[in-house]
This record gives C-alpha cells, structure tokens and sequence, in this order.
C-alpha cells in the first residue's frame, strides 16, 4: 500500500527487476472510504506469490522507503 501512484509504479517496476515473477505487478487504486476527492486515494502493488519465494520483510522494507507498507492477504 502506497500513499502516490508513482511510488507505486517505481515499486511494481523495482519487484519486476528483482524477483523472477510468474506475472507483472499490477498498480491499483484503492479510493479511501468515504472519500470523493479523487486524490484521497491509496495505490496497491498487487503481486502474485503462489509458491511463497517472496520475503515479506523485504517487500515492507522496499514499500517503507517509499511511504508504504505491505499488507498480506
């Protein structure tokens, strides 16, 4: 979870060059509850992780630099 759509997109693209994944990343935008002011607004990196290769702690770290922080589903 980001707090700007182009940090956002430097994670998706900082994932793609570092880790061997089965998909791309996808950007998504999570409008904030109760918000209709387009720029109250979330961005989601969306990455696939089936076969667990992924370290959490290193995707918090890298989302953190940037503002973020991972949320697991």
């Amino acid at each position: 979870m980001l707090p700007e759509r182009d940090a956002a997109e430097e994670v998706a693209e900082l994932l793609s060059d570092r880790f061997d994944l089965p998909g791309e990343p996808r950007v998504l935008r999570d409008a904030l509850a109760g918000e209709d002011d387009a720029e109250d607004a979330q961005w989601l990196v969306v990455v696939e992780d089936a076969g667990d290769l992924l370290d959490p702690a290193a995707l918090d770290e890298m989302a953190g630099r940037l503002g973020g922080w991972l949320e697991e589903q």
